[in-house]
């Protein structure tokens, strides 16, 4: 059983892009559901959106750490739908400023692309052999996150960027 929570935009464009954010196993603090919650709800104003959390492994701790990896990336290929452009949240994917970001996301909007998704792995990140695919990935900080904690934080930096592209008073620099 998995969590799939649909947030549709009052979309002006019925070809507007979508995103799909895609999560390894649940989120179990409250405060991280509420403030995911929270900003997918904002995000509704400017594109539809969809959160899914995938269920988590079942006896992780029998297994490796590459073991882990391995039928992590084989439930997230399988939750993957044809065309759809992906990109992987690792700590050694690329930096960018928030404005850059609003940036990135704009030009994939303009670029025609019909369904965006953000992944997020498991506790140890996603497998070597995933990460080599033909998948942009971007790094939220230098620093290192849990796995659960950059979903909100993930979640607001979306937010932000849909109110920079529409110049809104949210984002101060």
């Amino acid at each position: 059983m998995f969590l799939i929570i649909p947030i549709f935009a009052k979309a002006e464009n019925p070809a507007c892009m979508k995103i799909r954010f895609i999560v390894i196993g649940k989120t179990d603090e409250e405060y991280l559901r509420i403030g995911i919650a929270e900003y997918l709800n904002r995000l509704k104003r400017y594109v539809p959106v969809e959160y899914e959390e995938l269920p988590a492994l079942k006896n992780a701790s029998s297994l490796n750490i590459s073991e882990q990896q391995a039928r992590e990336k084989d439930i997230l290929e399988k939750n993957l739908l044809p065309g759809e452009t992906v990109v992987l949240l690792d700590e050694h994917g690329r930096h960018m400023k928030s404005t850059e970001f609003s940036g990135y996301l704009n030009q994939r909007m303009v670029s025609g692309i019909k369904s965006l998704v953000f992944m997020v792995g498991g506790p140890y990140g996603f497998h070597p052999s995933f990460k080599k695919k033909q998948f942009d990935t971007i790094a939220l900080s230098k620093m290192t996150f849990s796995h659960q904690m950059v979903r909100l934080i993930f979640a607001e930096q979306l937010y932000r960027a849909f109110t920079i592209l529409r110049n809104e008073s949210y984002h101060h620099e």
